[in-house]
């Protein structure tokens, strides 16, 4: 059932496969076997023969054929890999040179060497720091459902101070190492002196531009700061929604795992024919040939259906906290509420709007592909329309997949069918396109923010722990691990509240649509983005009278409405 090479090592890159004669044998060699006595005893104990078939197990030690027939010993000690059922040495050694032609930026196979050592040499800080991204993640959320309200501004002066402390310490160690003598004496140590220089430099331009964007955006907080008040609410409420991407994450993990398993099955289909070599090769006709492509459609489209069933849960969740006047009388879990309205009445819904996304990414991935293909040897102008064409793709992807969310967000108010719900979302977002541009972008941001001031703070203890091994370890590579990680890490946290401000965002320009607040169409909303609406009012009153154009910004639906 294993499939045993007898030169592991030997990898062509090229045609990206082992140049080695594959045999099947009934087990894999679970310690090293030294001679070929060694090899003949293990094929007679285990009947596995280790050599090519031809030789039989007791003519290894006596025929002349063997130096070439047998495997190089001694034959390391190798075991499974799961599923794929290969024999792998358990000492990866001898991959070094695979990993090295795989890295073809690097020139020099030294520099690859420092690299990896210095991950092996910081591998309990880079541990320590995944695990303080994680952390910093879970206190923000706290932070976010306790102190809602002055978030926006805690968070933008965090940023100030990290950005600017970051960028200072950058500066300061790299000044410190430039005029320090022992700076000049390893190549590791003129290493880390130019990494600190060019972090330093892109952490500098970084800045300004952070600096830029928040002086732009700095009056457009306001509703902003009520989505968050309410969602931190929401949190309060409803606690297992800070828990949906892990589960999310498991589903996906368990449905890749089972395409990987058919995608091999697949591989092993078909009729066995005899090749030139004379051995046996299995060969795919008819239908199964295309199969392939059935499978890759259906591991984009599942994959997007269980992140719109996520969507879908998250919006329905939200929607019947924002609908319930009495907060106490919300359901005891309205998570599973909202599941199980899912699968009894969305799932069509849910379908239906990751095809669509399947619709467009397939292309743009068959673009992509094509691209990679042809790369350098198009002219300029093919290469041109392919990347604009993959361009616009990508975009079309982005606000088809904004759309559906909202789509989701107004099946879960409204219980109608996808093609309704979304032709009603589409309208509500036109009919406050300002809003939607101010509020969205402020409130993406501010979240954009909390990625950054985790990763700023991860990598800036990053910084100082890798610091004190700086003559002797490389810390270009765990840095840039960490720093991934902990984007990543902040990402899934951090996605999930931006899925409720934008839940909330729709349930509050439904409300203010069809509600004025007069007896018998009373607000659904909290009470602070009421007291926006009356500020928002109040600031059209006053911007009528002198022409200011803040006012027409904030004008409110309602007022709109009644006009």
């Amino acid at each position: 059932r294993y499939v045993f090479f007898l030169d592991p090592c030997n990898i062509d890159l090229v045609h990206q496969k082992i140049k080695s004669i594959a045999l099947c044998v009934s087990a894999c060699p679970r310690k090293q076997l030294k001679t070929l006595a060694d090899i003949q005893k293990f094929a007679e104990t285990n009947g596995s023969t280790l050599c090519s078939y031809e030789l039989q197990p007791s003519e290894y030690t006596t025929d002349p054929r063997a130096a070439k027939l047998c495997p190089k010993y001694p034959v390391p000690e190798s075991a499974p890999i799961p599923f794929f059922h290969r024999c792998a040495p358990v000492n990866i050694s001898c991959y070094a040179k695979f990993a090295e032609a795989l890295i073809t930026f690097v020139s020099d196979s030294s520099v690859l060497h420092r690299l990896i050592s210095g991950v092996m040499t910081s591998k309990e800080i880079i541990m320590g720091l995944c695990l303080l991204s994680l952390v910093l993640s879970m206190i923000l959320m706290v932070i976010i459902r306790y102190i809602s309200r002055v978030l926006v501004w805690i968070l933008t002066i965090l940023v100030i101070l990290g950005s600017l402390g970051g960028t200072g310490v950058l500066w300061w160690l790299y000044a410190k190492q430039r005029l320090s003598a022992s700076a000049l004496e390893t190549q590791i140590a003129k290493d880390n002196l130019q990494a600190l220089l060019i972090y330093a430099i892109a952490a500098t331009v970084f800045t300004v531009i952070l600096f830029l964007i928040m002086l732009i955006m700095r009056k457009r907080v306001a509703l902003t700061i009520a989505l968050f008040h309410v969602a931190g609410k929401v949190f309060i409420h409803l606690p297992l929604l800070v828990f949906q991407p892990f589960w999310t994450f498991f589903v996906l993990i368990l449905f890749w795992t089972y395409w990987i398993i058919v995608l091999l099955f697949l591989g092993t289909t078909g009729t066995a024919v005899p090749n030139e070599e004379g051995f046996v090769e299995f060969r795919m006709a008819g239908p199964l040939k295309y199969m392939w492509w059935y499978h890759v459609v259906g591991l984009v489209w599942i994959s997007e259906f269980i992140l719109a069933c996520q969507q879908m849960t998250v919006a329905g969740a939200v929607v019947t906290y924002y609908f319930t006047r009495e907060k106490r009388s919300l359901p005891f879990t309205p998570i599973l509420a909202s599941v199980n309205r899912l699968v009894c009445y969305h799932l069509g819904t849910v379908a239906k709007g990751s095809f669509i996304i399947t619709l467009v990414k397939i292309p743009r991935m068959i673009l992509m592909y094509i691209h990679s293909q042809l790369k350098g040897k198009e002219n300029a102008c093919a290469r041109c329309m392919l990347k604009a064409c993959i361009c616009c793709l990508w975009c079309l992807e982005k606000c088809l997949t904004y759309l559906n969310q909202n789509a989701y967000t107004a099946t879960a108010i409204n219980s109608t069918n996808f093609c309704t719900s979304a032709k009603d979302a589409f309208f509500i977002l036109v009919e406050n396109a300002l809003r939607v541009a101010a509020i969205n972008t402020v409130g993406d941001f501010m979240l954009f923010l909390g990625k950054v001031l985790i990763v700023c703070s991860t990598g800036l203890a990053g910084i100082m722990l890798l610091n004190y091994q700086r003559d002797y370890t490389i810390w270009v590579l765990p840095l840039i691990i960490v720093c991934l990680f902990a984007f990543l890490v902040a990402h899934c946290f951090l996605s999930i509240y931006e899925m409720v401000v934008d839940v909330l965002f729709l349930c509050f320009a439904i409300d203010t649509k069809y509600n004025d607040g007069s007896p018998g169409r009373e607000f659904y909303m909290d009470k602070v983005l009421m007291e926006f609406v009356e500020n928002s009012r109040k600031s059209v009153k006053e911007a009528g009278r002198g022409g200011g154009a803040e006012g027409r910004e904030l004008k409110p639906m309602v007022g709109a409405d009644e006009e």
